[in-house]
């Protein structure tokens, strides 16, 4: 005898066909994960937060650079607390994590890593699903929720785009001004030293509370930083390996 089956019944089986089919995808992909062979150069992110003054410099000359919708932002400065009566902030941009969430949920492979440990989008590819929105614990993702026509409050005073807009109906994100890197190594530049071959944020900086570099080399900036000094990334204890370091406010260091 056959069971009917409704229409109710029908949803929650493929319900479960989806989260399974969700499930083997997000296993497939992680084992590729692994097999991201590592290039020359490990690009990292450090930030002082106590050189950070909470100005805000960062996010603007991003949103200039990478021309990027006003409601949209990239790289958020958030207040978090105090110590010793001294307002503190943290700077959060993308944090490239070596085990990214957002890459492997995605069930086009629209979010991929680079050699260099950077965390990419390709716009042509991404179908708005949001998967990898939701799946980044530290919210750095952005939906574009319409075609960004018009013009750039940040331009010309913060920078000149160097990349094209996002269509409407993707997830964009920070990506350590990719553009700068690439075009500084071309050109014999090195990221980190040089400010044309260095992400906008860090070069916009007016305390010096943001530093890049080469992890691969110990003799880089970040390198030294990070050896000198006691650090700490975001939610680590998810083993998302970010790439993003700080070094935490020490009142002693703080400008009045």
């Amino acid at each position: 005898m056959t069971k009917s089956i409704n229409r109710r019944d029908f949803l929650k089986v493929a319900a479960v066909g989806a989260a399974a089919m969700g499930a083997t995808q997000a296993l497939q992909k992680a084992k590729a994960s692994e097999d991201v062979e590592s290039g020359p150069n490990q690009w990292v992110m450090v930030i002082d937060q106590s050189k950070c003054i909470g100005c805000g410099y960062c996010t603007l000359a991003c949103q200039a650079h990478n021309d990027i919708n006003p409601d949209i932002q990239w790289n958020r400065v958030l207040a978090a607390g105090e110590v010793d009566g001294k307002d503190i902030f943290l700077p959060r941009p993308c944090m490239q994590c070596a085990k990214a969430p957002c890459v492997e949920v995605c069930p086009v492979n629209a979010s991929y890593y680079r050699p260099d440990g950077i965390v990419m989008m390709d716009y042509d590819r991404c179908i708005g699903c949001r998967y990898c929105e939701v799946a980044c614990p530290y919210q750095a993702r952005s939906f574009n929720w319409k075609t960004f026509d018009g013009t750039n409050p940040a331009v010309p005073k913060w920078g000149q785009p160097e990349v094209a807009r996002r269509p409407r109906g993707v997830v964009e994100k920070c990506a350590f001004c990719y553009q700068r890197i690439d075009r500084g190594l071309a050109l014999g530049l090195r990221p980190g030293g040089d400010a044309d071959a260095t992400p906008a944020c860090v070069v916009a900086c007016p305390t010096g509370a943001r530093v890049f570099g080469d992890l691969n080399d110990p003799n880089s900036n970040v390198s030294k930083l990070l050896k000198q000094n006691v650090s700490y990334r975001l939610r680590d204890d998810l083993g998302t390996s970010p790439r993003v370091y700080y070094l935490p406010a020490d009142a002693e260091k703080m400008e009045g």
